[in-house]
């Protein structure tokens, strides 16, 4: 039945191309009349990049079925607005789809200066002018409203809607499922299920199949291994649709997975808690007056499971007498297998009639019964194959493709379905056109699961569809990708952990070239990006300056010192402009821990001071340095003493008291290495230019070790660990290795769980190194990555997690096991 491929086949093409709240923006009703599906987009950027970096989708792309519409689709890439848009495809002609885009006007909405062959002229039609773009050859139509900017990829609608302005019908169920859409989803599909046999590429459908539902309204989300849909199925009473035989029952556990072997291509599950409503339901849809049958009343699932492209139909009942007497007299042999009987029936149709239409074209040949289930085939070798896996320990609900689909989805369903690429592949030659079937099995599906789920609701049903990676079991000290993410333009600064103050959990966040700022989930998904000014001076900085537990994300740009909330909206009043520019990057004081922060803004010679409120602190003396502030100034606490020390161009160091005055004064010149300044066995620690660590006691003793180091040597300390870089010599607390030779980044040190850990990236070759604190280095290391790492325990699972610079507009992730 065609429902079976919808599943997939949804996310297949749909995506190529809290709570919930009432919409009052609705662009519906300036769509032309009998759109095939509807996407409204929320945030187009966001969107653009979920689709952009899902290894699935990408691999879809390609589909010949497809390639035309997603050839139109393409120059959307063009469009860059905030406000939310509508997208529609139409059937313009036979199996020939077009587009239709809207959404608010706005500055630069659709920007082709950087397409080189393109031609622009414009058209009228009803007095309305109508530019025409012509961008590598395809054409593309914009037509300005009064609020509102049009897109389309036909003349042919653009005329369509000039005619009808904005007095066009729309479907009432549409228009019901669009007023209630999920705010914090990047885009939601609408599809109308009964009238798609072309866009969906299905196969002529016969007069004995019926749509699964009518519209379904679908929330999407993506990271770069999984697809997922979430969303409502109507139906009407009128109708005749598959949802409907579901009406009036609940949803139960799915047992079908536990009985079905590991090496199942794929299993549906359908559950009712009542079979008499079930049967009545049945018979509405089927057209027919028969009365329901006692014989199934114990019945509660019907599953199929497909083994080697053969069904095996399963009826899980809590009470077997009646049938198995029904079966044990209408037997006309039986056998034993592993304990097992394995009747031969007489009666082969007797499924089809009593439960179609779940189960079709389908001869029940042979049964047997295991716990309180019974179990068809057509043959007997897939019995003794389900009676074998029953006997042993291995099924398909232990599989990792099971587990991996199971695992976002709801414990109870109505309908469950779940498949491999074989599985697939199977339906898609049954249900779908030979062009897409032919792609289908041309792509390389097999590190995927799909799955597919129904819970029936009073009116209505929960939809949920998932195309994930199949989450591979990991072994102990291995080190995997969790993910990567691909941006719009190069990374300008390496990507840093930054802890979600709502989950517990640590996101990540980068800026591009662009001077966009993306902040992204523990799943690899864009949460949002924000247009800043300037390039953020690199590290960004978390505060809570209410005090309230919500943190901020605090830095300095080179011209602007910003704080911005979690949902990347400005803190007033902490968007200060500084005239000249050339800032250093941020430092952030808090003394006692108090949250009373200092928030510290180095330019040149100048010194700023703010505190929570964006006040200059008046109590500050140290406003104006001698010689131009060198990186970032540094907090030490020593004791119950705070020393604030500051670099200068001149070679000078300053340590100094909380209100800027000299604590500890240093004759001696230190012609400064690019590497910060430190608190290392309680004295101020910093190396020179010819590589010589210099420590300054409290008492202001000022002692040299010279390690001869090279000029572009990294150093980093805690309070008892000291660690250099020379050339490829990477040094931990005086232990030496050797690396291969590379152009090396600084070290850095992390401290998580009671373990030190030490990180240097080979920039040169693109490997990452990870050490502890005895310079032994942590098992599966190097990495591939091209920046200096941040570490975390991400996910709060006791395991870290790194990121890095991955290819020069990409991020990874990786999970250390």
């Amino acid at each position: 039945m065609r429902y079976k491929v919808l599943f997939c086949l949804l996310a297949l093409f749909i995506l190529s191309c809290e709570t919930e709240v009432k919409t009052t923006d609705s662009l519906l009703n300036h769509l032309p009349p009998n759109p095939a599906l509807v996407i409204k987009i929320t945030n187009l950027s966001n969107f653009k990049s979920e689709l952009k970096n899902n290894a699935f989708l990408s691999k879809i792309k390609s589909f010949t079925t497809y390639k035309e519409v997603l050839d139109k689709l393409d120059h959307l890439s063009h469009l860059s607005t905030e406000s939310p848009c509508l997208l529609a495809l139409y059937e313009v002609g036979k199996g020939n789809h077009d587009f239709v885009l809207i959404t608010k006007k706005s500055p630069d909405l659709f920007n082709v200066d950087d397409v080189g062959n393109k031609t622009v002229e414009t058209l009228q039609y009803e007095g309305t002018n109508i530019t025409k773009y012509t961008l590598d050859g395809r054409e593309i139509f914009q037509m300005p409203r009064e609020k509102e900017i049009i897109l389309a990829s036909s003349m042919l609608l653009m005329e369509n809607m000039v005619r009808t302005q904005e007095n066009n019908l729309v479907d009432p169920t549409l228009e019901k499922l669009y007023e209630t859409t999920a705010a914090n989803k990047s885009g939601t599909v609408f599809i109308n299920l009964s009238s798609n046999a072309s866009l969906l590429s299905l196969k002529e459908q016969n007069d004995t199949d019926k749509p699964f539902s009518e519209w379904v309204s679908l929330d999407f989300t993506a990271n770069s291994d999984e697809v997922t849909l979430n969303g409502i199925a109507m139906a009407p009473d009128s109708t005749k649709n598959f949802i409907n035989l579901f009406k009036g029952t609940s949803p139960l556990t799915n047992k079908t997975p536990a009985l079905a072997p590991l090496n199942a291509q794929a299993v549906i599950s359908y559950t009712f808690d009542d079979y008499q409503v079930f049967a009545k339901n049945q018979n509405t849809y089927l057209d027919r007056v028969k009365p329901v049958d006692s014989l199934f009343n114990t019945i509660e699932e019907v599953g199929i499971i497909y083994l080697n492209n053969q069904k095996v139909v399963l009826l899980n009942s809590y009470g077997t007498d009646s049938l198995f007497e029904f079966l044990d007299g209408s037997k006309a042999s039986s056998e034993s297998y592993q304990g097992s009987e394995i009747m031969v029936l007489q009666d082969k149709n007797f499924l089809n009639e009593g439960f179609a239409p779940l189960v079709k074209d389908f001869e029940s040949n042979f049964c047997t019964i295991l716990e309180n289930s019974f179990v068809f085939s057509e043959d007997k070798e897939s019995l003794q194959t389900i009676i074998s896996n029953h006997n042993g320990t291995s099924s398909f609900s232990n599989a990792p493709l099971y587990q991996t689909a199971k695992a976002p989805l709801a414990s109870e369903s109505s309908v469950l379905f779940v498949s491999n690429a074989s599985g697939i592949d199977f339906f898609a030659e049954q249900k779908l056109t030979s062009d897409l079937f032919e792609s289908i099995k041309d792509a390389d599906l097999e590190d995927f699961t799909f799955a597919g789920q129904v819970v029936g609701d009073s009116d209505f049903a929960h939809l949920n569809m998932l195309v994930s990676k199949i989450e591979k079991t990991v072994q102990n000290n291995s080190v995997t990708p969790l993910f990567t993410l691909e941006l719009d333009t190069d990374l300008a600064i390496d990507p840093q952990f930054v802890k979600n103050h709502r989950t517990n959990k640590q996101e990540v966040v980068v800026q591009d070239k662009n001077n966009i700022l993306y902040l992204i989930s523990t799943e690899g998904k864009v949460l949002w990006t924000k247009q800043l000014e300037g390039r953020i001076q690199p590290p960004i900085q978390q505060v809570d300056i209410y005090k309230n537990g919500r943190l901020q994300l605090a830095f300095t740009t080179n011209d602007q010192f910003m704080i911005i909330d979690r949902n990347g909206d400005d803190v007033p009043p902490f968007k200060i402009d500084f005239e000249g520019g050339n800032l250093n990057p941020l430092a952030v004081f808090d003394y006692d821990g108090s949250k009373n922060y200092r928030f510290v803004i180095t330019q040149g010679r100048k010194v700023f001071m703010y505190n929570n409120q964006g006040k200059v602190v008046s109590g500050f003396k140290y406003t104006e340095a001698a010689s131009p502030v060198l990186g970032i100034p540094q907090h030490f606490r020593v004791g119950n003493r705070d020393y604030l020390v500051f670099r200068l161009e001149d070679n000078t160091i300053k340590i100094l008291h909380r209100v800027g005055t000299d604590r500890i004064k240093v004759p001696e010149k230190i012609d400064f290495s690019t590497n910060e300044a430190f608190l290392y066995k309680n004295k101020f620690t910093v190396t020179n230019k010819t590589g010589v660590l210099h420590q300054i006691d409290t008492n202001g003793k000022l002692t040299a070790t010279n390690f001869n180091l090279n000029k572009d040597h990294g150093m980093y300390a805690t309070s008892n660990t000291l660690v250099l870089m020379d050339d490829n010599v990477l040094s931990i607390k005086g232990r030496k290795v050797e690396l291969d030779l590379g152009v090396y980044s600084k070290p850095k040190i992390f401290y998580i769980y009671d373990k030190i850990y030490v990180s240097v990236t080979d920039i040169q070759n693109q490997k990452i190194y990870l050490y502890d604190s005895q310079a032994e280095p942590i098992p599966n290391f190097p990495v591939y990555g091209s920046s200096l790492i941040d570490l975390t325990d991400m996910d709060n699972d006791k395991k870290l997690e790194l990121v890095a610079k991955d290819q020069d507009n990409s991020i990874i992730v990786y999970k250390m096991n």
